[in-house]
């Protein structure tokens, strides 16, 4: 297939990329800087010079393509105050995709995620209803939910969309997300910290596997399917807090709950959420059966404790 893909060499684009290529597809990468397109030329990826303001770009390359998928969102803005901004634009880009491939039963797929769909409990492909969201979910996530439901509707205008949501870490060697985040409060601190008892539960895969996973939608995933990247369910936070602690010789301690906006800066608000979350269904619907280190084991490894000068 020639596969056009957007947030192509990003952090987990840049391992769906290989993984296309490596499967026999042709992928055409958007670029919006001259180091995305090195990146993406040297796996071997045709490029595409744009951003996903660029709805004629985005239209054209979807038009030409067999399939799409979807990874760019402005992360940069949507954790800067600008999260309504770039959902704005995330919608678009899918509404403009949806009218390229309307019609043609060529696959769409989007990534999404999964934090807040159903806390406290095990979240299902079957939640994410916005009826059902999380009355804690603002109206910016809120707002990406909707993208994700605007999407799986394409499949009654000949889309063969999917949502592949997301957990909140997808780790690995190079992550710069939420674990490598809380390495650095850690470091700042000079304690490694969780809220509460640290018994709440973040789901979690590794980048290669989720880059599997992503293959494997675009492939052979129904029309209108909701899919899980979660290799592991719940991995507790106080399990984390503790490797940290053990890589960097620190403290492990409880942060009180009002406390943790403080301490854990912008993560304050995600870090004591227990959001468990189950890919029982996706991996009977496509035969995803995760391979790569589990969270704890990467972490263990300890390529996110080193120094840049290391």
């Amino acid at each position: 297939m020639r596969v056009f893909v957007t947030g192509a060499s990003g952090w987990i684009g840049s391992a769906v990329v290989p993984e296309l290529i490596g499967a026999g597809h042709q992928v055409i990468g958007l670029a919006r800087s001259d180091a995305s397109a090195a990146a993406l030329t040297a796996a071997g990826a045709e490029v595409l010079r744009g951003t996903i303001d660029d709805l004629d770009v985005l239209r054209n390359a979807a038009a030409a393509s067999d399939g799409v998928i979807h990874l760019a969102f402005k992360h940069d803005i949507a954790f800067s105050g600008g999260f309504q901004d770039a959902a704005d634009a995330d919608r678009r880009a899918v509404e403009t995709f949806g009218e390229a491939l309307a019609g043609s039963d060529r696959p769409l797929v989007i990534a999404s995620g999964i934090l807040g769909l159903a806390p406290g409990r095990v979240a299902t492909e079957q939640d994410g209803r916005l009826d059902h969201a999380a009355e804690n979910l603002g109206e910016a996530p809120r707002a990406r939910l909707r993208t994700a439901q605007a999407t799986l509707a394409l499949a009654s205008r000949g889309v063969r969309s999917s949502v592949l949501r997301l957990p909140p870490t997808v780790h690995g060697e190079g992550d710069n997300g939420f674990m490598a985040a809380l390495v650095g409060i850690a470091r700042d601190k000079g304690v490694s910290g969780y809220v509460g008892d640290g018994s709440n539960r973040w789901p979690a895969a590794h980048r290669l596997d989720a880059a599997h996973l992503f293959r494997l939608a675009l492939e052979k995933a129904p029309a209108e399917s909701v899919l899980h990247g979660t290799a592991e369910d719940g991995v507790p936070i106080r399990a984390v807090a503790e490797v940290i602690g053990r890589h960097l010789d620190l403290p492990v301690v409880s942060i009180p709950e009002e406390e943790a906006g403080a301490h854990f800066g912008w993560l304050g608000g995600f870090i004591g959420l227990d959001a468990p979350a189950s890919s029982a269904l996706t991996r009977e619907l496509l035969g995803w059966r995760p391979t790569q280190p589990g969270l704890i084991d990467d972490l263990d490894k300890g390529h996110y404790f080193r120094t840049p000068s290391a």
